[in-house]
């Protein structure tokens, strides 16, 4: 019996202990003075549905793969899409597609590799956000090779990309 009395002691104590931890933690980032207040949001977490990231994958693999039917399911009725070069598009889905298609078609090899993706839920806006960085190596059909490492942001709603924006930084050849 006293030992049943000393472990409930002492889980009453570490169960303490953690609640003031948690508190002091909560106090002390409350308590910090940014030096910059976010214009979009700074609210965000990691509650982004697993199908939003699959939908995402599977839009850099369709393109991998040159399926323009399948990456166009991925996206929604309409695409805001940012591209590296300073190209804004706002267009349906059958605009955005006719746009890529035309530029994949010059390529005869896409490889891409991932480095990591996260999931990012804008909690104050309720906005979900899918971010990736890959390596991209492009094979065109005039034989030259264009690699890059890229950063995407991809704006998910009702499980279709609706907002894109693409981030580049080119490789040097050897």
């Amino acid at each position: 019996m006293k030992k049943l009395i000393m472990m409930v002691v002492i889980a009453g104590f570490f169960a303490a202990c953690n609640q003031a931890k948690k508190e002091e933690q909560k106090e002390s980032t409350s308590s910090i003075q940014m030096p910059y207040k976010a214009n979009y949001s700074s609210d965000f977490n990691s509650n982004v549905s697993d199908s939003a990231v699959l939908t995402v994958l599977n839009s850099y693999k369709y393109w991998e793969n040159a399926d323009m039917s399948g990456l166009a399911g991925t996206i929604g009725d309409s695409l805001y899409f940012q591209g590296w070069d300073g190209m804004r598009v706002n267009g349906s889905n059958a605009d955005i597609m006719k746009l890529w298609s035309s530029h994949r078609d010059s390529m005869s090899k896409v490889e891409i590799s991932f480095d990591a993706w996260t999931k990012d839920h804008s909690a104050d806006k309720n906005e979900d956000f899918v971010l990736v960085w890959y390596k991209e190596i492009d094979t065109y059909k005039t034989g030259k090779v264009d690699s890059a490492n890229y950063a995407d942001i991809n704006q998910l709603k009702n499980g279709k990309i609706y907002w894109y924006a693409q981030y580049r930084q080119e490789l040097k050849q050897k």
